[in-house]
């Protein structure tokens, strides 16, 4: 949620950024409504009872003359308590719901507009020159005996897939590689549970425009995270963190689950846009004036992983309309993939100020102990979406890849090549 402070202060500036993403302005409008309706709420409730606090007392020093008359008024006066704390209820009810329509504050500098308005800020790397024609990653992942989305097809339907051999071999190099990176870098890891509470999904920002991605499991009300972000984020709820010595950061190793809802005719080919996948997700909590460094960390660590793999890439600026309702600015490197001709998404990493925090109540204390809400980032460090741009940008005529060297120790192998027979 966003700082109710600031839309007092500073309506206009949340109205505009409503704008920039393509969202309701008049938003921030009915938020500013609940908002003055809440607080009346509470003063009356708080006047009244204290007026029948007032009248208790008057009655156990009235004479038994005045009593009578009295405690019909304190009767009375109670009825009124009843009906204000009820009215007070709602109001906090109807601000809840306000509150939490009104995504995050874009961040000054995020480029205004929808998905493909973007601002190119890097390109990282040639883009191999092929005197063949090359082959998809799909079309090298089953002649390598690494993918096999027709056996996948036939046990869990469209979407799924087997990584076989040393596919498998493939992604858990990857993974690990990104493990060994990050607690290098001063992450701690981890291996998150995969199922949530709706408030923890909540609280992080996909029960909104993106809650038709999401699987819930309706008999016992869990929900299948679609990135360790979700339960990371959660860690900390309703807790007050010691930030003295700097970010705490987490690491995510998890499986992860997202229905596709709507996304049906893209990417059918392939592992680009599947149910199920491995993640390594990066994960801050940090001070909010630390975060905008925070945050270029988070993408110089998902840079150095790119450059270990050898792939060539871009570093986009995301346009406010892609951002996702709890980032408040987000970086995407996509790779090149030959075989589309373009580059697609690898990683993302957002910096999304406090919004989530503030919604599962994770803070910190202040240089003067004073609990203060604390911000929150994420990135991704490896994904098995990474095979498809490892696969073609290294793939070489007789059909055979190259096995880039940071990988080499967990695959076994320099050279990927067709299964004898």
């Amino acid at each position: 949620m966003i700082d109710l402070r600031l839309l007092r202060d500073d309506p206009e500036l949340v109205r505009a950024s409503q704008r920039a993403r393509g969202e309701d302005p008049a938003l921030v409008d009915a938020l500013l409504t609940a908002d003055s309706a809440r607080r009346s709420a509470i003063a009356t409730a708080d006047r009244l009872r204290a007026e029948h606090k007032t009248m208790g007392k008057q009655v156990g020093k009235a004479s038994k003359e005045e009593r009578p008359a009295l405690l019909a008024q304190a009767q009375e006066m109670s009825v009124k308590v009843k009906e204000a704390e009820t009215a007070q209820h709602t109001a906090e009810a109807e601000l809840q719901e306000a509150h939490r329509a009104i995504s995050n504050v874009v961040q000054d500098g995020a480029p205004a507009g929808g998905e493909n308005d973007f601002v190119l800020l890097e390109t990282v790397g040639a883009v191999p020159e092929f005197d063949f024609t090359p082959r998809d990653h799909l079309e090298l992942g089953e002649s390598l005996g690494l993918i096999d989305m027709e056996r996948g097809a036939k046990v869990s339907g469209s979407r799924f897939y087997f990584l076989t051999g040393y596919g498998a071999l493939l992604q858990l190099g990857l993974l690990q590689l990104a493990a060994q990176r990050a607690v290098a870098n001063g992450f701690t890891m981890m291996i998150p549970p995969v199922l949530v509470r709706p408030e923890i999904m909540a609280g992080t920002g996909f029960l909104g425009q993106h809650s038709a991605e999401v699987y819930h499991l309706e008999e016992d009300d869990l929900y299948l995270v679609g990135t360790s972000e979700v339960p990371l984020a959660g860690y900390h709820s309703g807790e007050i963190l010691d930030l003295g010595a700097g970010a705490k950061r987490y690491a995510g190793w998890s499986s992860c689950f997202r229905r596709e809802a709507g996304s049906y005719g893209k990417d059918t080919r392939g592992i680009i846009r599947v149910h199920q996948f491995d993640k390594v997700e990066m994960f801050v909590y940090c001070r909010p004036e630390d975060a905008d460094a925070e945050h270029q960390r988070l993408l110089g660590w998902e840079r150095d992983m790119l450059a270990a793999l050898d792939v060539p890439y871009r570093i986009i600026d995301v346009a406010a309309g892609d951002l996702g309702s709890s980032a408040a600015r987000k970086f995407d490197c996509e790779a090149w993939v030959p075989s589309q001709g373009t580059y697609r998404e690898l990683t993302s990493t957002s910096n999304c100020t406090t919004f989530q925090a503030r919604r599962l109540s994770v803070r910190y204390r202040d240089e003067n102990g004073k609990p203060q809400i604390a911000a929150t980032l994420n990135g991704t460090l490896a994904t098995t979406r990474w095979l498809v741009a490892l696969l073609e940008n290294h793939q070489q005529a007789d059909g055979s890849v190259r096995v880039p060297a940071a990988l080499v120790p967990f695959v076994g192998t320099d050279l990927l090549v067709p299964p004898a027979g």
